[in-house]
């Protein structure tokens, strides 16, 4: 089953970039990686509205981040972990567990703290997973 396309006014990444503005004075550490947890708009390209509640799940639900910063040893592979070829770079939206993050608002965008190893895989498309 194709997943469900949402009707974005602006790019997701684009809104959320601008929604932020300047985060040059967050410094993340060692192995952590701060993401913007993506939240979807209420309507779907063919004109559905999701309900208020259903967006706002988002917030704490979503699945979906983008990445806005890394610590220095973030993505380094260890005895541990390993990425195998994989890179990861600020823009990249990546998938991770809900759970797995310190939730918090950087400039009144909702975002999310995690380590690096509880990352699971990339994604061109935010909307992809739910």
């Amino acid at each position: 089953m194709p997943y469900v396309k949402i009707d974005h006014e602006v790019e997701p990444k684009e809104k959320i970039l601008s929604d932020i503005g300047d985060i040059s004075g967050v410094e993340v550490f060692n192995r952590h990686v701060l993401l913007a947890v993506y939240q979807r708009p209420t309507k779907t390209k063919s004109g559905l509205y999701l309900a208020d509640r259903t967006v706002e799940e988002d917030r704490y639900q979503s699945k979906v981040g983008l990445i806005l910063k890394m610590g220095e040893h973030a993505f380094f592979p260890d005895e541990e972990h390993s990425w195998g070829d994989g890179e990861f770079s600020l823009g990249d939206w990546v998938i991770l567990p809900a759970a797995a993050a310190y939730s918090m608002l950087v400039n009144g965008v909702m975002c999310r703290l995690v380590p690096d190893h509880n990352i699971k895989m990339r994604v061109s498309d935010p909307d992809m997973v739910y």
